[in-house]
């Protein structure tokens, strides 16, 4: 995929990355228009943020040390990888002056208040996601070792649907585009909110592992995520889950993401690595309720990357945008190995850091509700998941979701969310369900598909290589 280089993108170091001595090949992602995208007054999602980081990451003079491109725009054929054509139709041709022409679509695509339209959406999609997808190209033909883009991470949008902000899930895109030349790609989301979406999407491949940390419980968003939802089929056990409860602080966040993330380094091995690095699990946040600071949060990525492994860094969530954008920025300077000073520099966006105008903000006195054992009781459930795993599956295994080779088709059964300022408690679609719910949890011979609720021919195994 062909991207623009822009002029102030000054080459960085080509080694190859050994660790974190060296300087690592790192590509960076970024079109100034994403900021001028608004999902309207009072909304708590605000790409505005995403230039917000790239001011930080220009003023820190952190862009002398990567390739910076312009991604080029995910076309109507590139999405439709995953999503369904008469959605991606929908987003193309749904406009504020036209949608009272299209209140059915707008219901059965779940648009509305988490999900509205507004002015240039389909553009917005194309450009969030035309980075992730560019990004994956660039993993795969051996260019990069580190690959970021702060404006994907849409981890909630369904194959059919919009849902909880997400409108098309460029993680899933990029991951399908890694699974062209990688065998195995590991997928973890350290964003507060389950990443259903792409947990829904690979649920039934062994070839994609996808590992969430994400707040559980009441009616926090979206909901899923139980450490009892493993994948199921092929796929049985490369899903794993983490639920956490309010006030999740730095030290017992490191507790059980080190050592999980090692050993599914350990189980899995895999090819490459993408990241869901919502900022909606720092302290202060908008809408999450967590504790992290923005060096724990950043501990996360580093851990990633002393495995050696070509990762693609995507956003995510995160709605104190001055905080958001102080944490990326922050992460991009440790993924470089450079390091930033504590005071902003001065540019023209410097109000949002009034009145210290520091880059590290104190975390909050809130009460931890994760207890020490109930940690390491789902840790010890993850583990024991993990024992069960083949090293390294073939290549031969299946990568998708039934009815195609390479790309899930997703499952037709549909989703959720209400008021973010409540808990995030976002309305939930009643007749939408996870396809975890379609599977017997406990069951000892193998998963058992509950036909009532679901019809047979949606886990059809794909037709072989002779079949097509």
């Amino acid at each position: 995929r062909n991207s623009a280089v822009l002029p102030f993108g000054l080459p960085g170091t080509t080694r190859a990355m050994a660790g974190t001595t060296n300087r690592p090949r790192v590509d960076y992602f970024y079109d100034a228009l994403i900021g001028n995208f608004h999902y309207g007054e009072g909304h708590p999602m605000r790409p505005h943020r995403v230039r917000l980081t790239h001011h930080l990451i220009v003023n820190y003079g952190l862009y002398k040390h990567v390739n910076v491109y312009r991604p080029k725009h995910a076309s109507r054929k590139d999405m439709s990888a995953f999503h369904s054509d008469d959605y991606i139709r929908f987003l193309q041709d749904i406009t504020q002056d036209n949608m009272q022409d299209w209140i059915s679509h707008l219901e059965r695509f779940n648009l509305g208040a988490d999900c509205p339209v507004f002015d240039g959406l389909y553009e917005y999609c194309q450009t969030y996601t035309g980075g992730s997808i560019s990004g994956a190209a660039r993993i795969n033909q051996g260019c990069s070792d580190i690959v970021l883009n702060w404006s994907g991470g849409m981890h909630h949008a369904k194959k059919g649907e919009a849902s909880g902000f997400c409108y098309i899930n460029d993680i899933v895109l990029a991951i399908l585009e890694l699974l062209k030349e990688h065998s195995r790609v590991l997928y973890i989301d350290i964003d507060i909110h389950h990443g259903d979406g792409v947990e829904e999407a690979f649920y039934l491949t062994n070839r994609v592992l996808t590992l969430s940390f994400h707040q559980s419980g009441g009616s926090f968003f979206p909901g899923t995520g139980h450490a009892n939802d493993l994948g199921a089929k092929t796929g049985k056990n490369f899903s794993l889950n983490f639920p956490l409860h309010a006030g999740m602080d730095d030290a017992s966040y490191e507790s059980i993401f080190n050592p999980v993330v090692t050993k599914v380094m350990q189980h899995f091995q895999p090819g490459a690595v993408v990241l869901c690095c919502g900022a909606d699990s720092l302290s202060g946040d908008r809408v999450g309720c967590w504790n992290l600071s923005i060096r724990g949060h950043a501990a996360c990525l580093e851990h990633v990357k002393s495995f050696g492994i070509p990762m693609l860094v995507l956003g995510g969530g995160g709605y104190t945008v001055r905080n958001v954008s102080r944490c990326w920025a922050y992460e991009t300077a440790r993924l470089l190995n450079q390091p930033i000073s504590d005071n902003v520099p001065w540019h023209e966006y410097m109000d949002y850091y009034a009145p210290d105008y520091k880059l590290h903000v104190p975390v909050s006195n809130m009460e931890n509700e994760n207890s020490r054992e109930m940690l390491e009781k789902t840790r010890q459930k993850l583990f024991e998941a993990l024992s069960q795993l083949e090293h390294a599956p073939n290549v031969q295994m299946q990568t998708s979701q039934p009815g195609t080779r390479r790309a899930p088709d997703g499952l037709d059964i549909d989703s959720d969310d209400e008021d973010w300022d409540d808990g995030d408690s976002r309305p939930r679609r009643r007749n939408r369900r996870h396809i975890a719910e379609f599977f017997d949890e406990d069951d000892e011979g193998g998963d058992i598909m509950d036909a009532d609720r679901l019809g047979l021919k949606d886990f059809e195994e794909p037709p072989s290589e002779d079949e097509l």
